[in-house]
């Protein structure tokens, strides 16, 4: 099928230069493994498993089974007063994976919700607690939390911001972003004090009136910024010293890619609430999860009046989707079963490596790394600091590797199933690309 230019205009895609596309289509028709196959019939190696999503690789048969069962027997149930089994399965299935203490689960259908359930959840905790000033939400600069109303306002990329004004009452640390630490490997060594900032803005804004600290354990979209040694855990010491609640969103972090189930497993911080989505279902089926303990929780449930009432008024009609919870459970199944965890420890060291023989190429000014993910940032050209990177992912793509471009930096996160020859090939075609600017 050939689509046509007035074809393409109909839709109006998201995070898209949608002028540049339709007038050169990238069109994807298939997909198995670590590759996918365009409409041309050429082969393509995902170097981003998706959008941060499909670390199983694509077309996973065991997932395809239980999406196909799931619609013949039940396609659709009602998530407000009613219920259905496999919410409750993979429900426990997530508590199973996440830390101790994160015994709660709140499914939505996407990373962008889950962040605003969770901004809900901090004020709506406060409130029930009979603290209703501890509105305000503390995020951070380069912070990516989805493109929903609340998640704009915590993030700190400005692009996303600009054209929409005001959101919600937030305030921002810096990111973790150091000179001394250019092409450090996995956590930077220096950047702990960082985390002081957030003291300077309770001082300014009282903790009597903020309500939580949000993070991503490591940004992801805003070029892959692993946490320095010690931030993460003076962040928890400051959100206990000042009474306010920490947010972890792992929706990138959650389910494999940093080499443990969890960005807070890896770090060694647990925080109050956890944001999940993209891994869950391996991308097959959108799906996104909430996770609290009980304090917060019960909180909830003890304040929310006779029996029969609403105790937090809250959710979304595709909500823990049947179809969805099928294809949840049988990815979790896959990434655990298959030992893909294992493989992605294994794999993380010679993608640091050969990740880090780009230094010296053309235009790369920095590179940073953990797990299966790394951002590489680019010189830009005079005023136009956006270029470089969407130029590179052509001719990236030209070679038959698909990598992702965001802000100033080129972002690779290959599946869980890579091989040494992919992450030498995929990185060689990121080389030969850098070579070819004049």
């Amino acid at each position: 099928m050939t689509l046509s230019r007035e074809q393409l205009e109909a839709h109006w895609m998201p995070y898209t230069s949608n002028r540049q596309f339709k007038d050169s289509p990238r069109l994807m028709a298939s997909a198995k493994g670590a590759y996918y196959t365009d409409t041309n019939g050429k082969e393509i190696f995902d170097g981003l498993s998706g959008l941060w999503t499909c670390g199983l690789g694509h077309g996973r048969d065991e997932i395809t089974a239980a999406v196909s069962a799931q619609m013949s027997k039940l396609d659709y149930s009602p998530g407000f007063q009613y219920g259905h089994e496999l919410s409750f399965e993979l429900a426990n299935k997530v508590v199973q994976l996440t830390p101790s203490k994160l015994d709660h689960v709140f499914f939505t259908d996407s990373g962008s919700e889950t962040i605003d359930t969770a901004l809900k959840m901090a004020r709506g905790y406060w409130r029930s607690k009979g603290q209703p000033g501890k509105s305000k939400f503390i995020g951070r600069m380069k912070g990516y939390h989805g493109v929903n109303y609340g998640g704009v306002g915590v993030g700190g990329i400005g692009f996303n911001r600009k054209l929409f004004g005001q959101s919600v009452d937030a305030d921002h640390i810096g990111d973790t972003l150091l000179e001394e630490n250019k092409f450090s490997r996995g956590m930077p060594s220096v950047g702990a004090h960082l985390a002081d900032e957030l003291e300077e803005l309770v001082f300014l804004h009282d903790a009597s009136n903020i309500a939580a600290v949000i993070v991503e354990p490591l940004s992801g979209t805003a070029g892959v910024l692993p946490p320095p040694v010690g931030y993460l855990n003076r962040l928890r010491e400051l959100c206990d010293k000042h009474n306010l609640l920490l947010i972890f969103d792992e929706v990138i972090t959650g389910f494999g890619r940093m080499g443990s189930l969890t960005g807070a497993e890896e770090f060694g911080v647990t925080p109050d609430i956890m944001t999940l989505a993209k891994q869950i279902t391996n991308g097959a089926v959108p799906l996104g999860a909430v996770v609290v303990g009980s304090e917060i929780y019960d909180a909830f449930i003890d304040n929310g009046g006779p029996e029969y009432m609403v105790e937090f008024p809250h959710g979304y009609t595709y909500s823990a989707h049947p179809v969805a919870c099928a294809a949840g459970l049988a990815a979790l199944k896959a990434l655990v079963d298959d030992n893909l965890i294992d493989n992605v420890k294994a794999m993380s060291p010679i993608f640091e490596e050969v990740v880090h023989s780009l230094q010296g190429s053309p235009f790369v000014t920095d590179i940073r790394n953990y797990g299966l993910a790394a951002g590489i940032s680019l010189e830009h050209y005079p005023g136009e600091p956006l270029r470089r990177p969407f130029e590179l992912g052509l001719k990236c793509l030209e070679k038959g590797f698909y990598v992702r471009w965001g802000g100033d930096t080129i972002q690779l996160a290959p599946p869980f199933i890579v091989n040494e020859k992919q992450i030498h090939d995929l990185v060689n075609a990121v080389g030969e690309s850098l070579h070819e600017f004049k």
